[in-house]
C-alpha cells in the first residue's frame, strides 16, 4: 500500500501512517506529468490545496480515495470520482472553532473599527479619536449565517454569547434544526434586508457562485459588515470594492479569493476591509487536527472500516 501526500500538512498526520508501516510519498511539484509518475500506483491521496483533474485522476489506476485536508472540495475532479467509485472524504470535525473564531475576529475588528484605532495611536494622534468615526456594539445586533453546517452551527454559538440576534439561510437544514440551536430561520433575501452581519459558509458550486454581487449588495442595510471564509468565487470582488468605496455597506473581511494568491488588488486600497490570506483554518490547533483527521480517513477507509467516520466521506452513495 502506498500514499500520496500533495502539499504540507503537520507531521502528527504523516504517524498514522508510518506507525502502521504505510509508505507514502510527499509530492514536491504538481506538474502534471510529475504527479502522474508519482501517483501512478498511489491507493490514496491525502490532498491540500493543489488541483486533481480528470487527466491525472485517469492516469492512476489503483486509487481508491481522497481525502482533503479541509472541507473544499472544488479542487478535484468530484464527477471523476463518482463515475469511478473513488471515495472523496473530507476533515468534516477539524476546523470549525478555528474558523468560527476568525470570522468573530474579523467582525469584533471591524465593528470597532481595531485597525484604524491602532494606527492613530501608533502615529502620535492619541487625541484625534474623536475624528476616525463611530464605532459599535454587538448587543442585539443581527446575524445572517449562509449555511448551518459545523462552522455555521460553531459561529452561531459565539455570537449567541454576544447576546446578537443569529438568522440562519440553509435550505438543506429544517426550521426545527435551526430552533435547536437558538436560532431563526429565514429565507436569503428577507436576511440580506435585515442584517447588520452576514457570514458565508457554503461551498462553491453553480448556485453559490457569485451569490453576492451588484444586485445583493444594494439590498443590504448600509451599516452591514460582510464576512467571507468559506470560497471566493461566492463573493464578486469588483461588486464588492464598489459597494465598500461608495459606503453602500459599513465594512468586509475576507479570507479567501476569487484568484489566490490576491495579488494588486484594488481592494488594497480601502479602509475598511480586512484581508487575511486563506489562514482561517490554520491555526496550529486546527492544522494538528486536520493532518491527522485527513490521514486517518485513508488509513480508516483503506485498512480499518470499522473506525471510518462515514460522515466525512462526501461520496458514501456512491462508493
Amino acid at each position: 500500500m502506498n500514499i500520496g501526500i500533495m502539499g504540507k500538512i503537520h507531521p502528527d498526520g504523516l504517524e498514522v501512517f508510518k506507525s502502521n508501516n504505510i509508505s507514502f510519498i510527499d509530492l514536491e511539484s504538481f506538474d502534471k506529468d510529475y504527479l502522474i509518475k508519482n501517483l501512478k500506483n498511489v491507493d490514496g491521496i491525502v490532498l491540500r490545496t493543489a488541483r486533481l483533474d480528470k487527466d491525472i485522476l485517469k492516469e492512476l489506476t489503483k486509487l481508491k480515495i481522497v481525502s482533503r485536508h479541509g472541507v473544499g472540495y472544488d479542487n478535484v475532479d468530484i464527477d471523476f470520482l463518482n463515475d469511478n467509485k473513488i471515495a472523496l472524504a473530507i476533515t468534516g470535525t477539524a476546523n470549525s472553532v478555528s474558523v468560527a473564531e476568525h470570522v468573530m475576529t474579523m467582525i469584533l475588528n471591524l465593528t470597532k473599527n481595531i485597525v484604524n484605532y491602532d494606527k492613530l495611536v501608533k502615529s502620535g494622534n492619541f487625541v484625534k479619536k474623536y475624528e476616525i468615526g463611530d464605532f459599535y456594539e454587538l448587543y442585539n445586533k443581527k446575524i445572517l449565517i449562509l449555511g448551518f453546517g459545523r462552522i455555521g452551527k460553531a459561529l452561531a454559538k459565539r455570537c449567541l454569547g454576544f447576546e446578537m440576534q443569529v438568522y440562519v439561510y440553509d435550505p438543506f437544514v429544517s426550521e426545527e434544526e435551526i430552533n435547536k440551536y437558538n436560532c431563526i430561520s429565514i429565507d436569503k433575501n428577507s436576511g440580506f434586508e435585515i442584517a447588520d452581519y452576514i457570514s458565508i459558509h457554503l461551498p462553491l458550486n453553480k448556485d453559490t457562485k457569485k451569490l453576492i454581487s451588484y444586485k445583493e449588495f444594494k439590498i443590504f442595510k448600509k451599516n452591514t459588515i460582510l464576512i467571507n471564509t468559506a470560497r471566493g468565487g461566492i463573493v464578486d470582488e469588483k461588486a464588492l470594492y464598489e459597494a465598500l468605496k461608495n459606503n453602500d455597506i459599513l465594512g468586509a473581511g475576507l479570507d479567501v479569493y476569487e484568484e489566490e494568491p490576491l495579488n494588486d488588488s484594488p481592494l488594497f486600497s480601502l479602509n475598511n476591509i480586512i484581508l487575511t490570506p486563506h489562514n482561517a483554518a490554520l491555526t496550529l490547533e486546527c492544522r494538528k487536527r486536520m493532518s491527522v483527521e485527513a490521514c486517518e480517513n485513508v488509513f480508516n477507509f483503506l485498512v480499518k472500516k470499522n473506525n471510518l467516520n462515514t460522515d466525512n466521506i462526501v461520496n458514501k452513495k456512491l462508493i
